[in-house]
């Protein structure tokens, strides 16, 4: 936040000011065991946003329970989250996502893939992909549990429970229409929910025109690189720099040579990697990408 996307924004737009943003930090190539299945390019983003779920309390001695209890608020809130998966939305990015996927995907789940870019969506089809945390994450905004506090003492009632819900917002939607969502599921006074993360610049964005300009020579380039496997739009269910500059009014594609075998995705895990291979390869795709433009 100090020197980075979104100072640079805020401080010198006139040096970065573009007709499109390329973005390293996302998309990608997805293999399977090692072999290229397709090279992805983030053409939009979720927006991120965590909240605070607080319950308070008189408290009291444990030998005296009562059933209003800060952390059965909190729990029974959190159950009604689990159980209540936001609507099924597609966009122009996530719907060519799905689109594409359906022609490299075999069986039920090619058929399903079909069945949700119907007119009139299969509510099966959707409950079936819906078992894929990737899939069931790209057609519809997901809030989590993440973190869980209570108590003070293991003999008294608790004065104050909470916990963070994070939150993954499809294009199109606000923070705010968010919390009323949550509010509602919630429905609980007891339980206040406020939003907590810093959000500078995160503004949501409509999903950027899928330029030719741009996805052109990127096929060529995968073409000569990872024969076979096709380059697909995604929205990208994290986040990344882009959040800024599509913020800004910047259409903004992330597109990365890296490649990761998707049964081997550890994003923020303690043992995060990146073959060496995947790593010298991706910066000839860059170079050569470049040199395309």
């Amino acid at each position: 936040m100090a020197n980075g996307v979104d100072w640079l924004l805020k401080n010198h737009r006139e040096l970065i000011d573009a007709e499109f943003v390329l973005n390293p930090d996302s998309g990608g190539v997805t293999t399977e065991q090692g072999k290229p299945v397709s090279v992805d390019v983030e053409a939009t983003e979720k927006i991120y946003a965590d909240f605070e779920l607080t319950a308070r309390n008189p408290g009291g001695h444990s030998s005296l329970p009562t059933p209003d209890n800060a952390i059965y608020h909190i729990a029974n809130a959190l159950g009604r989250l689990e159980r209540s998966p936001f609507p099924f939305e597609l966009n122009n990015v996530t719907r060519a996502y799905f689109e594409q996927m359906a022609t490299l995907e075999k069986g039920q789940r090619a058929e399903d893939m079909r069945a949700i870019l119907l007119p009139t969506p299969d509510p099966a089809a959707i409950t079936r992909l819906s078992e894929s945390p990737r899939f069931n994450a790209t057609f519809r905004t997901t809030c989590i549990a993440t973190r869980l506090s209570a108590g003070h003492a293991n003999n008294a009632l608790p004065q104050t429970a909470q916990a963070i819900v994070n939150c993954r917002i499809l294009p199109g939607h606000t923070p705010e229409e968010v919390r009323a969502d949550l509010i509602r599921i919630f429905a609980d006074s007891n339980v206040e929910v406020e939003r907590v993360d810093p959000a500078p610049g995160k503004k949501p964005s409509a999903p950027p025109p899928l330029r030719p300009d741009v996805f052109q020579p990127l096929k060529r380039i995968a073409d000569e690189m990872w024969p076979g496997a096709p380059v697909v739009p995604e929205m990208e269910t994290g986040a990344s720099d882009s959040v800024y500059t599509m913020g800004a009014g910047l259409p903004s594609y992330g597109i990365s040579g890296l490649a990761i075998d998707r049964g081997d995705v550890r994003a923020h895990g303690k043992d995060e990697r990146v073959k060496i291979s995947a790593f010298d390869q991706a910066v000839e795709f860059y170079y050569r990408f470049l040199k395309e433009f």
